[in-house]
């Protein structure tokens, strides 16, 4: 075996400076100087004999070399991760460091439940949560920078491994005075497509709630300019409109102080799975199906709505 083997901490520097684009924000990300990232890099380059990064003043550009390197540099570290993970899944499971990314119509209706129980019955464990739209977080774990995600199904994920932990209902959301005299529950063909606001593209909640009313002419006319939950609701509130909403938000109390009125949506699939997704063949898989369990025993505390709620 050659010694002359590329440094795992150069590969760092290398996947550092592709995903920030810049010298300095690359090093901040590792915690090392920029003359200390450049110099590993440029080493990189005179271990392998060729050049990866193009320098100017003004732009940092990868060749195609680079990006077929940077590639293989992500693998590379996941694999070394993974290694150090066997010996630390060998002990005491959900111990020492976790990485989760969680979609944004989860993480702040759900995690509030989540997390104190986690401190209670795994002290040991390290969560650090990023919470990022759901294509990034399949990205960020397929690049190894988290080590699973906390998502909602259905939703195109490659080669990954998942646990559904449950159904969470989806609910029309209307001025508290239209209809007058509200239904029930609310069918699809009963939308007006002129007044549904939805979350802005990347939100796979969007994409959930048109799939499960299955009119095409909604996802053609409906508005789609919600940066988050709230500011639907906010919109809603004001007269602008309904939107759709997941059961867990209006359980964790996202209508209190509104006059909005919520009706459950009938239709064939008028829910998302929430599920806990992470990489296939990971060796902490058994710790990923424990926490798949905290996880819908968190989420069990809070009692399901009534249908008319």
């Amino acid at each position: 075996m050659s010694s002359y083997l590329p440094t795992l901490k150069q590969l760092q520097y290398l996947v550092a400076l592709k995903e920030q684009g810049h010298f300095g924000k690359a090093a901040d990300s590792c915690y090392v100087t920029q003359s200390t990232l450049s110099a590993g890099i440029r080493e990189l380059e005179s271990l392998i004999g060729v050049t990866l990064v193009e320098r100017t003043r003004r732009v940092v550009r990868f060749t195609a070399l680079g990006d077929r390197i940077v590639d293989k540099a992500h693998r590379v570290l996941r694999e070394a991760e993974e290694l150090v993970a066997i010996a630390e899944a060998s002990g005491k499971p959900l111990t020492g460091e976790l990485r989760m990314s969680v979609i944004p119509t989860i993480a702040p209706f759900l995690l509030p439940r989540l997390l104190p129980r986690l401190r209670a019955e795994r002290p040991d464990l390290k969560l650090y949560l990023r919470e990022e739209t759901t294509q990034p977080g399949i990205e960020s774990l397929r690049h190894g920078n988290v080590d699973c995600v906390l998502m909602a199904l259905p939703f195109a994920m490659g080669e990954v491994d998942s646990e559904i932990l449950f159904q969470d209902r989806l609910y029309v959301a209307f001025p508290h005075d239209e209809p007058r005299d509200p239904p029930e529950w609310i069918g699809p063909d009963m939308i007006d497509e002129s007044k549904l606001l939805l979350l802005e593209d990347g939100h796979c909640l969007k994409d959930h709630a048109l799939a499960a009313c299955n009119r095409p002419d909604l996802r053609a006319s409906a508005t789609m300019m919600g940066t988050s939950l709230h500011t639907l609701i906010q919109m809603v509130d004001n007269g602008l409109g309904m939107t759709m909403i997941p059961e867990m938000a209006i359980a964790s109390g996202i209508l209190e102080h509104t006059r909005i009125v919520a009706r459950p949506l009938q239709s064939e699939r008028a829910w998302r799975d929430i599920a806990l997704v992470w990489r296939k063949n990971s060796p902490r898989e058994k710790e990923f199906h424990l926490l798949a369990g905290i996880l819908r025993d968190a989420a069990a505390l809070n009692c399901r709505l009534p249908e008319a709620a």
